[in-house]
């Protein structure tokens, strides 16, 4: 019987692993072709420093951003926030908060931006500026619900609304993002899927759209008719995720125990409707689950690859207070750098 669950518990690990693997390969990119971009910039440097190979790892309140059902692992009130310092000066911040409902039942809301600050607008007849400026934004308003079915499976889902604005105009949908997250309880391997962004175009439409028209030359009645110029519908960059987490060190049933340090590995194959297929590998080591220390690689990216990053967590009166950093060098652009701020209640 031993023996049998041995062998079971290796083609369970087989399996895992390599569930990631089996969806990356070679395609056709579509990069430029969905609205909304500023959704696929990863949250909290936690996640961020370890590849965003995070959606089987997620148990903190970020997991609202990359598997709704991971919030089932939060035990008390929890709070984070994130800024990441993004490419050509703009700005990506995030904030969320979970709240457990009962042993099964938990909530969590989010909101997600991306600003892009003042530039003088400049013409082909005043390339020097007009003295006018414009900027832009995008952002999404999430309201989270998961729920542990069983002590081993939970299933969540985030509805949003989703908005973007660039100077006068703007576009709007609602998205739906579902995870699942399972715990084999077997050497500390967990799975977890999500399928996120998923919802109806957006369309720009504002008063810059709108233009004068005369028909008809030869009839001055219908001169200077206002007309609005067609922009077309682009869909949300939905993705489909499939992760597997592996505990190789740590308590219990472990390839390595022990009681104060912890050795998790991740990865994860993503398949987005605008781009090809990527795959992200991560790890994270704690010590007494205070002192943090992670890295991360991603393979399918033009600039970024590698990315590194640091937590510390302080018991302060009994409650903890999370501070991690990220750091992801970005070629030819700035490199970016993510600071985190997480705590319960």
């Amino acid at each position: 019987m031993k023996i049998q669950n041995r062998m079971m518990g290796l083609l369970v690990l087989l399996i895992v692993i390599t569930l990631p693997l089996n969806i990356t390969g070679e395609e056709f990119r579509k990069v430029g072709t969905s609205a909304a971009q500023f959704l696929k910039v990863g949250v909290g440097a936690r996640a961020l420093s370890m590849g965003g190979a995070f959606e089987s790892v997620a148990n903190d309140a970020s997991a609202v951003y990359w598997n709704p059902a991971g919030i089932t692992n939060v035990q008390k009130t929890s709070w984070t926030f994130t800024h990441t310092n993004w490419l050509v000066d703009t700005g990506h911040d995030f904030s969320a908060l979970v709240v457990p409902v009962d042993g099964s039942s938990f909530l969590g809301f989010s909101i997600n931006a991306m600003t892009v600050g003042d530039e003088e607008i400049t013409t082909e007849s005043d390339p020097a500026g007009t003295g006018q400026f414009w900027n832009a934004q995008g952002i999404a308003v999430g309201v989270t619900y998961a729920r542990r079915m069983t002590n081993r499976f939970s299933l969540g889902t985030t509805v949003k609304y989703i908005s973007e604005r660039i100077w006068n105009e703007s576009a709007s949908t609602i998205g739906v993002d579902i995870g699942t997250y399972l715990d084999t309880q077997y050497k500390g391997i967990v799975i977890g899927m999500a399928f996120t962004n998923f919802g109806s175009s957006m369309q720009l439409t504002g008063r810059d759209l709108i233009r004068e028209y005369d028909p008809n030359e030869a009839n001055s009645l219908n001169a200077n008719v206002d007309t609005r110029l067609h922009t077309e519908p682009w869909p949300l960059p939905t993705n489909f995720t499939i992760s597997t987490a592996v505990e190789l060190m740590g308590k219990g049933d472990r390839l390595i125990e022990s009681n104060e340090n912890r050795m998790t590995i991740a990865v994860n194959g993503t398949h987005p409707n605008d781009d090809s297929e990527k795959l992200n590998l991560g790890g994270e080591y704690a010590f007494r689950e205070m002192l943090f220390l992670r890295g991360g690689y991603s393979s399918g990216y033009d600039l970024s690859q590698f990315s590194y990053g640091a937590g510390l967590k302080l018991n302060l009166y009994g409650r903890f207070l999370t501070i991690d950093y990220a750091y992801a060098p970005f070629g030819d652009f700035a490199d970016i750098q993510t600071f985190s701020l997480s705590s319960d209640f």
